[in-house]
């Protein structure tokens, strides 16, 4: 997905507004694996998938446990960060070699105050990202990992083929061997 497809999905901007914003945009490219952020770092970038498949995840003493997958389109952000210059809580791990467009947070502050139109998209992406959050607190609470599982394949059906199924488990809140039931169940 290019740049201008991403900025005018979150928000349409008058073009000149547009070459503002993306003149502070860099591509950048990383490998499988790669963590992109850190939990309990500060991230001073937002990054938007061009290509690829990332993970959100926290670590407890025992494994790690999936909360967000992005993909194509999608903005990879720590809102602590973003928000308050705090330390994150998310670590975000690359699923597959990964092509992002990378902005300083810093540099989207600054264009906040100097262009309405930025500061306008600036709104409707953290309003976005508010409901992201919001859908995976409801989901979390009120269903059940079955209808979290039919809801990833009507919604990220390619996240199926292309995430391993200890992270899908991980996502649901259930073991790979509860995963295994809830697919032979479905088929």
């Amino acid at each position: 997905m290019n740049i201008d497809e991403i900025l005018d999905n979150i928000y349409p901007l008058p073009e000149s507004s547009k070459l503002s914003l993306k003149k502070y945009i860099t591509e950048i490219s990383h490998p499988k694996n790669f963590c992109l952020m850190e939990a309990e770092k500060i991230v001073p970038y937002i990054y938007f998938i061009k290509k690829g498949i990332v993970r959100a995840y926290a670590s407890t003493a025992e494994n790690d446990i999936t909360f967000w997958f992005g993909s194509e389109g999608q903005t990879v952000i720590s809102m602590r960060s973003y928000v308050e210059d705090k330390p994150g809580y998310e670590s975000i791990e690359l699923l597959e070699d990964c092509e992002l467009y990378k902005l300083e947070t810093e540099s989207l502050r600054k264009l906040f105050s100097e262009d309405i139109h930025i500061a306008n998209w600036g709104r409707k992406f953290a309003e976005r990202e508010l409901i992201k959050t919001e859908e995976l607190i409801i989901s979390r609470q009120f269903k059940t990992a079955l209808e979290r599982y039919k809801d990833l394949m009507r919604d990220k059906s390619d996240l199926l083929k292309r995430v391993q199924l200890g992270h899908i488990a991980s996502y649901l809140g259930i073991t790979q061997v509860s995963l295994s039931r809830i697919r032979a169940e479905i088929k």
